[in-house]
């Protein structure tokens, strides 16, 4: 899955896992195997995805709203849509994160 991530200011984090052809936000699953080969899928209703959801040589493509708090965030983060691909556990943190004590 190539997920894009479309960072905006929010007061709840965002959290994302995939297992195959599911994405995991916020401890919601989106079952995306739907999706067909060259196609494309406007979701619907209440979801964390922005535009259309597509599948272009067996790869789903997809872009999440990803939310962060400005409290454990730098001021700067990425001008461009930090882009991951995987098939299997956590999407990474796209967000430029504060220093935690632990790292100090």
């Amino acid at each position: 899955m190539k997920i894009t991530t479309n960072l905006s200011v929010n007061e709840n984090e965002t959290t994302a896992s995939v297992s195959g052809e599911i994405i995991t936000v916020n401890g919601t699953n989106y079952d995306l195997s739907s999706v067909p080969e060259g196609g494309l899928a406007q979701p619907q209703g209440d979801h964390p995805f922005s535009g259309p959801i597509t599948r272009t040589n067996g790869v789903i493509h997809v872009i999440v709203n990803w939310h962060y708090n400005t409290e454990t965030s730098e001021a700067d983060q990425p001008m461009s849509h930090p882009v991951f691909e995987l098939t299997e556990g956590e999407v990474p943190d796209p967000v430029n994160r504060l220093p935690t004590e632990e790292a100090q």
